[in-house]
This record gives C-alpha cells, sequence and structure tokens, in this order.
C-alpha cells in the first residue's frame, strides 16, 4: 500500500466543511422563513450525505474505488433514511419543544442565536464526526477484515433504528397508547434503540477507516464524540431528563436496559411461573 495522501486528504476536508456549511445554512434560511428550526433535524443526515458525496468525489484518484462507493453508499442510506423519517415524523407540527426551550435563551437576535448555537455547531460536529467517511476515502489499498466488520456492525446499527423508529411509529398510531410508555418489540430490549442503533454505524465506519492506520488514527475521535453525544450529551441523558415525570417511566428504566441490549428484567412482583 502506498502512503496515505495527507494533502489531497486536507483538501478534501475543506470541501467537506464547505459542504455541511452550505447545507445548515440552507435550512437555517429555510426554517426562518418558516419560523421554526425543528428543520435542522432533518439536515443532520441530509450533511453527513453531502460530506460523503464530496469526500467521494475529492478523493478520485487517491482512494480505492470500492472502499469509497461503500463509504459513500453506508453513509447516504443512513442519512437520507433518518432524514426522511424525522421530516414525515415532524409533519404537522410546530416547533420542537426543545428548541423553543434552548432558543428561549437567546440574548437580542433569535435568528443570530440560532445561527450561532445551533446550526453552526451542528455543522462543526458534522464535519467531525464524518472524519471516518473522509479518511475512509483516501485509502489506497484494497478492501480488508476492518471493512467486513464494519459493515456488520453499520447494518446491525441501521437495523436498530429502522425497526425501532417502525415499531414506535405504529405505538404511537394507536390511539389506545395515548400517555404509555413504549415497552415492546426493541424497546424492551434498550430505551433507545435508535441511539444503539447510531453507536453501531458510526463505529462501524469507523471500522472501515482502520484498513490503514493513519486514517484510523485521524477519525477515532468521530466514534468516540457520538458514543459521548449519544449516552451523555443530547441523546439518551436528555431525552431521558424529559421522561423521568413520564407515569410508568420509573418502572419501564427499571427493568429495562439503559443503552446495550439485554433481555429485559421481569416486572417486580412478577410471579416466577
Amino acid at each position: 500500500m502506498s502512503g496515505f495522501p495527507w494533502a489531497a486528504f486536507g483538501t478534501g476536508a475543506a470541501v467537506a466543511a464547505g459542504a455541511a456549511l452550505a447545507v445548515m445554512l440552507a435550512t437555517f434560511v429555510f426554517a426562518v422563513s418558516r419560523g421554526r428550526h425543528r428543520y435542522v433535524d432533518v439536515a443532520w443526515g441530509v450533511a453527513f450525505t453531502a460530506v460523503a458525496a464530496s469526500a467521494y468525489g475529492m478523493s478520485a484518484g487517491y482512494g480505492d474505488p470500492a472502499r469509497r462507493g461503500l463509504v459513500l453508499g453506508l453513509t447516504a442510506v443512513w442519512g437520507l433514511r433518518l432524514a426522511v423519517h424525522i421530516a414525515r415524523r415532524g409533519r404537522g407540527h410546530g416547533e420542537d419543544p426543545r428548541y423553543e426551550a434552548y432558543l428561549a435563551k437567546a440574548r437580542g437576535s433569535r435568528a443570530a442565536y440560532a445561527l450561532r448555537a445551533v446550526y453552526l455547531l451542528q455543522g462543526a460536529l458534522v464535519l467531525i464526526v464524518s472524519l471516518p467517511v473522509q479518511a475512509a476515502s483516501y485509502i489506497p489499498g484494497p478492501l480488508g477484515p476492518a471493512a467486513a466488520v464494519g459493515v456488520l456492525l453499520w447494518v446491525t446499527g441501521v437495523l436498530f433504528e429502522a425497526v425501532g423508529d417502525h415499531q414506535l411509529a405504529r405505538f404511537k398510531a394507536d390511539p389506545r397508547n395515548r400517555g404509555r410508555i413504549m415497552d415492546r418489540g426493541l424497546w424492551s430490549w434498550t430505551r433507545h434503540p435508535n441511539y444503539f442503533g447510531d453507536f453501531c454505524v458510526w463505529w462501524g465506519l469507523f471500522a472501515v477507516a482502520c484498513d490503514a492506520w493513519q486514517a484510523a488514527a485521524v477519525s477515532v475521535v468521530s466514534p468516540l464524540a457520538m458514543s459521548y453525544l449519544l449516552t451523555r450529551g443530547s441523546g439518551k441523558a436528555l431525552l431521558e431528563r424529559h421522561m423521568a415525570d413520564r407515569p410508568g417511566w420509573a418502572d419501564y428504566a427499571s427493568r429495562t436496559s439503559g443503552f446495550l441490549p439485554r433481555p429485559p428484567r421481569k416486572r417486580a412482583g412478577a410471579s416466577p411461573g
């Protein structure tokens, strides 16, 4: 294997930053025109896809074609599925309460605060988290065993996300479940199948980058940052603080894993038979 093309990777990273910024700025303009910022959640998956597409184009002549196509395809399927799901889920709704509460802190222009504290911040996170996709695109050698492990992790993650989202949507669509906690299917094995799915997806994409130590070294921050966000930052921790006062939540949390899937514990007081 020839050396890692650092100069080309650096140029590509600058183009990727521009792609992420373009998606976020376009979303900001659209969101301001509509008077709500929940659209940034849709832009999250789109921005990753834009970065992957830019990496694919910029790495032509440097990276292995099979790996370039693989990481573009994996990222686009994950990102666009997520974007479509969030867009459908939010159709007909007003502002997301999370953003309403967050932007209430703004001093001065609410739009300027949103641009700085939401859109530009998320654009920067996209660039950092997508580092395995960018770096893997520039690996000149052929696909190896690490890539196979990565694809397996990615498939596991996407299945958890897609199946978990489908199960939750069906549960919420039944009027009999109004006010109840979803504790069925994958949601009985982990309180956050979608976040666990994201965790697997990004460790999987990192594994694809591990076919070259240089790519692994420059991108290991990605799965570490995503793991922190999902478990300690804006993912699991934030959602569970919001859910803590819901009827039935304490019982559900006591018998269901907080993140890594495992069989549910029996309800307190349940008979052994």
